[in-house]
């Protein structure tokens, strides 16, 4: 690397250091100094942009190549900024990507985007000497900041694409951090070198793997997505197991989490924005107004009790939409009303779940009971008969591809 590039790269890190801890989102003094130590240069040496709009298919793209003069300047600003970085489309090999536009496929890797990668280290506590575990590393960023802080040959991902797998690796032997990477199924967690102080997912799960449970250490925590068939209220589950090994789980509806693993596909609004300005329903009297972006315990609840919608947040006014079934709701036009469409009443559902929601005291936080012998997952809000509960889905098992 040229001096001028290592001291570009050098200033560009300091200057998200110094942006991500005006905006109170790094906190941790530990992940600060990781952060200024990773060179993601290394880790991120290219990335896709998209250039189509929204709902296009195929899509067009374009990779940028930092190596490359002409795409310098906007690579190194995109690695740096707070945007999800594209790095593979549909399992591609990565040693052989030609810089410039291509058209198709669907992003199968990226690293995510900064604000959620250090919310989810920060939940870890992260000290030196752990042994930490990281599945869906994609192209390493997150694992390389755990090993920065936990020390040498203590951080492994497995990372489900062998393509991936083996770049990651190639990238982080040389920034001499001591993590390894392997290729393996996720799901199954790394028996060799567990029990695990830290386990942290980046792929989005409906229930957690019971592989992962088991291979958590006494006084370790483990963090992950729960992932519904909405990307639109994803919740984060909290692991912990006490040092005489009893297991506590605490699920809690967030803003962001991380994508669902191989197979499980989202629900979609995109297809519906044309028809929707066309036909915004039929207006009629509502007792909910529509419940705040923040209310991430409601809309948490509202994914499983409500299931099938999905948010389109670009318009003004809150649209909720059930693909499956051709229906939607569009709060308005005025204090009072909302506006439905189709077989499926999709604002009395809502209305339902935050009429049960208040019953139940708001909660924010749900207690997940992993232990009762049958397999099954629950959650609830709490004792009492105005209680929220509901049980979580089986695991989507995917056969992996032979080499």
């Amino acid at each position: 690397m040229s001096l001028d590039l290592h001291e570009a790269t050098s200033r560009r890190r300091a200057d998200m250091v110094d942006r991500l801890t005006a905006d109170e989102v790094l906190t941790d003094t530990l992940l600060r100094d990781a952060l200024l130590h990773v060179r993601r240069e290394v880790l991120l040496p290219h990335a896709y942009v998209r250039v189509s709009g929204p709902g296009a298919d195929p899509v067009d793209w374009r990779l940028l190549d930092g190596a490359h003069p002409d795409d310098r300047q906007e690579w190194l600003e995109l690695i740096h900024s707070d945007e999800s970085i594209l790095l593979q489309r549909d399992g591609e090999p990565l040693d052989t990507l030609d810089r410039g536009p291509v058209t198709g496929g669907h992003m199968t890797s990226m690293s995510t985007y900064t604000p959620a990668t250090l919310e989810a280290l920060q939940a870890m506590r992260l000290c030196p000497g752990q042994r930490y575990l990281e599945l869906g590393p994609g192209p390493g960023v997150s694992l390389a900041l755990a090993a920065t802080i936990t020390g040498p040959g203590l951080a492994t991902g497995v990372e489900r694409d062998g393509h991936m797998a083996a770049f990651a690796q190639r990238n982080l032997d040389h920034l001499s951090l001591g993590a390894a990477v392997v290729e393996g199924d996720g799901l199954e967690g790394h028996e060799p070198q567990a029990p695990y102080d830290r386990i942290h997912s980046g792929i989005g799960v409906p229930r957690l793997p019971p592989a992962w449970v088991d291979q958590l250490a006494p006084g370790g925590r483990l963090l992950t997505t729960l992932a519904t068939r909405t990307p639109s209220w994803p919740g984060h589950l909290l692991v912990t197991r006490t040092p005489a090994g009893t297991v506590e789980a605490v699920l809690r509806g967030r803003p962001r989490g991380y994508r669902p693993l191989l197979g499980y596909r989202w629900l979609n609004a995109v297809d519906y924005r044309a028809r929707i300005k066309a036909d915004p329903g039929t207006a009629r009297p509502t007792r909910l107004a529509p419940p705040p972006d923040d209310a991430y315990g409601f809309w948490l609840a509202a994914a499983y009790l409500a299931p099938g919608l999905v948010r389109d947040f670009r318009p003004k006014t809150m649209t909720i939409v059930a693909p499956e079934d051709g229906s939607w709701a569009v709060a308005g036009p005025g204090e009072g009303t909302v506006r439905v469409h189709g077989p499926r009443d999709v604002w009395a559902e809502l209305e339902d779940v935050y009429a049960r929601w208040e019953q139940a005291g708001r909660p924010e936080r749900y207690r997940v009971d992993l232990c009762d012998g049958s397999g099954a997952q629950h959650v609830t809000s709490g004792a009492g008969p105005h209680a929220l509960a509901w049980g979580l889905p089986p695991l989507t098992i995917v056969p992996r591809q032979a080499p």
